[in-house]
């Protein structure tokens, strides 16, 4: 099978409250989501028709079999998605405290499972050929992963990518999971010449090439090596830069539940309007949408849209509807 998107690192079962707007402690009951952003990434590639796929662990337990299941149901190819014995399935717990307060606990130490992909296991055919590769920030944490992810990186070179093909590097700067920003500032400069898009917001951008300005930020990744860098600007939209271009997407007004998910969203709306090879801006817009749907629902993975609910926002909006 050859992916149109294929996705490497976490997964999770997302723990999220009903009661909004308290305390974790004080919270009584919760549902069960997949999660994990990789993983997010792939189901909201699906969710747009495309052909998704996931490279990650899970533990060898009910959580796991729940995951495999999550992804099946929602169209994601989890032939990829292997068991190990000695650690649980992770879980993560939030609070959903609107609008902008959404604190996560995650229990996944001092490992989990989708930090132990070695390079052995990966079908680097598969990754050769998808048509966008996504990895992230937190796969590069730790062994056995991170070598994992130098492998991915070796068996599709820059130079032997065809038009329409991207390799992603998502951003995804989690601070509990490194020592420092530092260690993490390394990792990532030994990666970003050997993907084509970064993706970030302002934070995770500053640890990648250091602090500054938007417009800064985006030369520095660009400078790197990258040929397209997002940078994400919160309440003021999200930027995207090529060496040809640079555009802005202004905020998309949204009652906000949970923002958890609108990244993921986001990645992978951006991940549908690159393969239709539509431009920048149109990218942009499109993907903004897709994340501004997401913050204002409570799962992550389960509110993902499908593209005629993210043109139909688009269009309610007054903005150009991608052709």
């Amino acid at each position: 099978m050859a992916h149109d998107v294929l996705t490497m690192g976490r997964i999770s079962v997302d723990i999220y409250p009903h009661d909004i707007g308290v305390d974790l402690e004080d919270v009584t009951t919760f549902g069960k989501y997949l999660g994990g952003s990789a993983s997010n990434v792939a189901v909201a590639a699906a969710k747009h028709g495309l052909k998704s796929g996931v490279i990650t662990r899970t533990g060898n337990d009910p959580f796991g079999t729940y995951l495999h299941r999550e992804l099946r149901r929602y169209g994601v190819d989890d032939s990829q998605v292997s068991a190990v014995d000695e650690w649980p399935t992770p879980v993560t717990f939030c609070a959903i405290k609107p609008p902008e307060d959404f604190p996560l606990y995650f229990y996944r130490t001092p490992t989990a499972p989708d930090l132990q992909i070695k390079r052995a296991e990966l079908d680097t055919d598969a990754v050769r050929s998808a048509g966008i590769f996504w990895m992230t920030v937190t796969g590069l944490c730790q062994e056995p992963s991170r070598d994992a992810h130098a492998a991915a990186l070796e068996a599709r070179p820059r130079e032997g990518l065809r038009p329409g093909q991207f390799t992603v590097l998502d951003l995804d700067y989690r601070p509990m999971f490194w020592p420092g920003p530092d260690e993490a500032r390394t990792e990532i400069a030994r990666v970003l010449p050997d993907v084509t898009v970064a993706i970030g917001n302002r934070e995770e951008c500053g640890v990648a090439v250091g602090e500054g300005t938007p417009d800064e930020l985006a030369d520095r990744l660009l400078e790197s090596g990258v040929d397209i860098a997002v940078v994400k600007l919160g309440s003021d939209g999200v930027m995207a830069a090529s060496r040809s271009d640079r555009v802005i997407s202004a905020p998309i007004p949204v009652d906000p539940v949970n923002g958890l998910g609108a990244g993921d969203a986001f990645g992978g709306a951006f991940c549908r309007a690159l393969t239709s090879g539509w431009e920048l801006r149109a990218c942009l817009d499109f993907a903004n949408a897709a994340g501004a749907i997401v913050a204002g629902e409570l799962s992550c993975s389960e509110a993902m849209p499908d593209t005629d609910a993210v043109l139909a926002l688009l269009a309610a909006r007054g903005r150009a509807v991608p052709a």
